[in-house]
């Protein structure tokens, strides 16, 4: 049999794939993290939208930045790549699910009583991601209680729980978490422009916590690798362990071809990287077992986004942080404020005319014969983002699509799936930008985002499912342990996993559920002890 090389690679190094490293380095595995990004310093990242080599990730045109953008028939999706995935380019915002439609959804509620399996872990993971309660007073929180008592919810308006070291601002101090294990970090400055990627060492990535205590613990990580198979070695079950070839990321000419042997496989690529990847190597016929259930039940968490612009040019709608306030309108559905600093006015670009409701391709080009200055001049995009709230809108319903290819020669895409397909509108959207219109001064407008109103599709960054929990392969992926149906040591523990729409941004709940799963992993040697974890305490 074929020299194993490592006891557990790990695919993806973001909330799952972080989390994942680390528990079994404290297990005492040998691991190797596979991340197709770079890594970054917090000098790298972007101080503008504008400077797309540094934010957007595609790398046969040259870019490396955090952040993909994938469009597919019925949804476009925002993805983070680099070393710490998506929390590079997320809003620090991480929440516990509290609707049932979560925890009760027939995919997997007979499984476990999942609010209070989860419970622990969710604890866990908010120590380790530092979650604390954002506080702060502006005039986009004021925004929010406006918009908040326009819906009758001014009782279910709160302040958000993020992963931002809010210490004194700028002052660099030692590892305030993890007595002493974690690295130095700097006081939130409040400049806003967490979701291009934090300059300022205050927004708690995983690079900051789990990615750096498992590299304490001996973990490797390698990024820049792309993963193209996975095939196991001698049993067709994986009991023998796998092959996983990896090549440069964005490389043509010189691919740098490389396989590593491994007893066992992590894969958290990200919900969309990880569903990409299994349907390639099945289709492939690298990992023919999977389940014939790959691909179906991907969530989009039922999004939409629209915008609100002040018309006055003086006019300050930022917030310290990208995401400070959260309203809960009824039971499925929660929308947060989001802001981009000084350094966003790019972003205006995505937005167009508010349209809904029917005929919203009409509605744009009639918004634009109207009122053609404001669309088509240069000039709107000066200040965009000091002048501007985004709104994204979640809700819990059961909607789902379907990653498929038509035939073995097309790209894969998504189709309709099991159930109603994620509306591209969201009525409740529409209210809140017109309502967000009302209460900015100096006048204003709404904006949707244009791919909604042109294609009738939204768009995501919360994308989940594919390879759902299940009680058999019948129904989905992989078993309650998230152990891939079919093979041995072979284990999923990223968002695709996730078998419901979480109703909230997700990371939280991506890692907790990454917790609960590793904890059924059990220790390399029985006889010696896990790694010591480093105790964990409240952010100053």
């Amino acid at each position: 049999m074929a020299e194993i090389d490592h006891d557990w690679v790990v695919i993806g190094s973001g909330f799952g794939g972080s989390v994942a490293a680390l528990r079994l380095a404290e297990k005492g595995y040998d691991v190797t993290v596979l991340e197709k990004g770079r890594r970054f310093a917090d000098t790298d990242f972007a101080s503008s939208a504008w400077q797309v080599g540094k934010l957007l990730w595609a790398p046969f045109a040259g870019l490396r930045g955090i952040m993909a953008m994938t469009p597919f028939s019925h949804v476009t999706v925002i993805s983070g790549v680099g070393v710490g995935g998506g929390s590079l380019v997320y809003g620090n915002t991480l929440y516990v699910p509290h609707s049932d439609d979560f925890y009760r959804h027939p995919q997997w509620a007979d499984l476990a009583d999942w609010r209070s399996e989860l419970a622990p872990h969710f604890a866990t993971a908010q120590s380790m991601l530092g979650v604390t309660t954002f506080v702060g007073e502006g005039p986009s929180e004021d925004l929010m209680r406006d918009i908040a008592a326009d819906l009758g919810a001014s009782d279910r308006i709160h302040t958000t729980e993020v992963g931002v070291f809010l210490g004194e601002p700028g002052k660099r101090v030692p590892d305030p978490y993890f007595d002493g294990a974690g690295p130095d970090r700097a006081g939130c400055i409040r400049c806003g422009q967490c979701m291009l990627g934090c300059r300022h060492n205050a927004k708690n990535t995983l690079v900051k916590n789990y990615l750096h205590l498992a590299e304490r613990l001996g973990a490797r990580v390698e990024a820049e690798r792309t993963v193209v198979d996975i095939r196991p070695i001698g049993a067709a079950d994986g009991s023998d362990g796998y092959e996983v070839t990896t090549v440069r990321s964005g490389g043509i000419l010189r691919r740098d071809r490389q396989t590593i042997r491994t007893r066992g496989v992590v894969v958290a690529g990200g919900a969309l990287g990880t569903n990409l990847l299994l349907r390639t190597l099945r289709d492939r016929g690298s990992l023919p077992r999977l389940s014939d259930r790959l691909g179906h039940l991907v969530r989009t968490n039922s999004e939409a986004i629209v915008a609100v612009t002040s018309n006055h040019p003086k006019a300050d709608l930022r917030s310290d942080i990208a995401i400070t306030t959260s309203i809960h309108p009824d039971e499925h559905t929660h929308f947060t404020n989001n802001t981009y600093g000084l350094g966003g006015d790019a972003m205006g670009l995505t937005f167009g005319p508010l349209t809904g409701g029917r005929l919203r391709v009409g509605q744009f080009v009639l918004a634009m014969l109207a009122r053609p200055l404001r669309w088509l001049s240069p000039t709107r995009l000066s200040g965009w983002s000091r002048r501007s709230v985004v709104f994204t809108i979640m809700q819990s319903t059961d909607t789902a699509l379907r990653l498929r290819r038509r035939n073995r020669f097309s790209r894969i895409n998504t189709a309709v799936g099991d159930g109603d397909a994620p509306l591209g509108d969201l009525p409740i959207a529409r209210t809140i930008a017109e309502s967000a219109v009302r209460h900015i001064g100096g006048g204003g407008y709404g904006s949707t985002a244009v791919t909604e109103s042109l294609l009738a599709r939204p768009t995501t960054a919360h994308i989940l499912g594919g390879a759902v929990i299940a009680d058999s392969p019948a129904h989905g992926v992989v078993d309650r342990f998230r152990r891939a149906f079919g093979y041995e040591n072979l284990l999923i523990t990223d968002g695709s996993t996730v078998a419901a729409n979480a109703g909230v941004n997700p990371s939280l709940t991506i890692t907790a559920m990454a917790e609960e799963a590793m904890s059924h992993v059990p220790q390399k040697n029985p006889t010696t002890p896990v790694a010591a974890r480093p105790t964990t305490v409240t952010a100053r």
